[in-house]
């Protein structure tokens, strides 16, 4: 972790309210709502050769995840679309994470904050695979959470909310510290949920099967997957899936914009072998997100 670069301090631009400013002047206040009381949605995109997958879509998930925090943001998307192509080329970026977040800001203290104004910023830096190259080609190795997704009677859990995410800094946490590069996340009810920042999917006989996202984020990457699993003649069953049904799986990986497709070797006890669906998947995902490599390729 020696080589590790601050985010607060880096070379670069940030999209903040509106103007780009240089990237150590884009600061909040102290008391800014949101870090009290986690009043912050946002959004991970990422950039392949300068073009932002799918951004439209994150920036629309964006804005009605405010409304579902009870806030509008004071962007249209087609402004909250331009900004966040616009700090890529900012920072001359062609392979990029992208972060656009809003949040209550420093106004109201307090549990009420309806006076507190809407700020919006989007941020976008070289970030590579989410996990170790080295792992993730032969499959990660996951244990199991203690916490669990909630009740969508309990939280906004449709929503890309900052405070829902909590609970997964713990379980990554754990799961590192005890050589692991992910958690296995169960639901209220004890039933196969995902991980800490990612849907989760199994094979068996050649059949795709993924939890029904009932209680927590249908992520864009996991529908795009499953598209791409239809057009290959998969059949995918979206369902409930019981933690004792682990080891009956031949296959296991993860989607989402920040891990991809990345296989899994294990959960607990289960093992798996990244086969002809993890391959097929991971290629046919690499291929539509890079369209302009592909097409040098070929």
């Amino acid at each position: 972790m020696a080589d590790l670069v601050p985010y607060h301090d880096r070379d670069g631009f940030i999209w903040f309210d509106g103007a780009m400013v240089p990237w150590r002047d884009a600061k909040i206040h102290l008391l800014t709502h949101a870090l009290h009381y986690a009043s912050a949605v946002f959004e991970g995109e990422r950039a392949y050769n300068g073009e932002i997958f799918k951004l439209t879509e994150h920036t629309e998930r964006l804005v009605a995840g405010a409304r579902s925090m009870d806030f509008e943001i004071p962007y249209s998307v087609d402004v909250i679309d331009a900004a966040c192509r616009d700090v890529v080329a900012a920072n001359k970026l062609v392979n990029a994470y992208v972060r656009p977040i809003a949040w209550r800001g420093s106004e109201q203290m307090g549990v009420s904050a309806q006076l507190a104004k809407i700020h919006l910023a989007v941020a976008a830096w070289d970030w590579g695979s989410y996990f170790p190259v080295e792992q993730r080609l032969k499959g990660i190795r996951i244990t199991h959470a203690h916490y669990r997704r909630p009740d969508p009677a309990t939280a906004p859990t449709k929503t890309k909310a900052a405070g829902l995410y909590m609970i997964c800094t713990l379980e990554k946490h754990r799961a590192e510290r005890a050589g692991y590069a992910d958690a296995l996340m169960l639901d209220y009810r004890g039933r196969v949920a995902e991980c800490t920042g990612a849907n989760i999917f199994f094979v068996k006989d050649r059949v795709i099967h993924t939890p029904t996202p009932d209680c927590f984020l249908d992520g864009i990457t996991r529908r795009t997957v499953i598209e791409l699993a239809k057009a290959r003649g998969f059949e995918v069953v979206e369902r409930v899936i019981a933690p004792e049904e682990l080891s009956s799986f031949s296959e296991c990986f993860l989607t989402g914009t920040a891990a991809e497709v990345t296989p899994v070797s294990e959960i607990g006890d289960a093992r798996y072998v990244p086969g002809e669906v993890c391959h097929a998947l991971l290629e046919d995902y690499m291929a539509l997100v890079q369209p302009k490599s592909r097409a040098a390729a070929e």
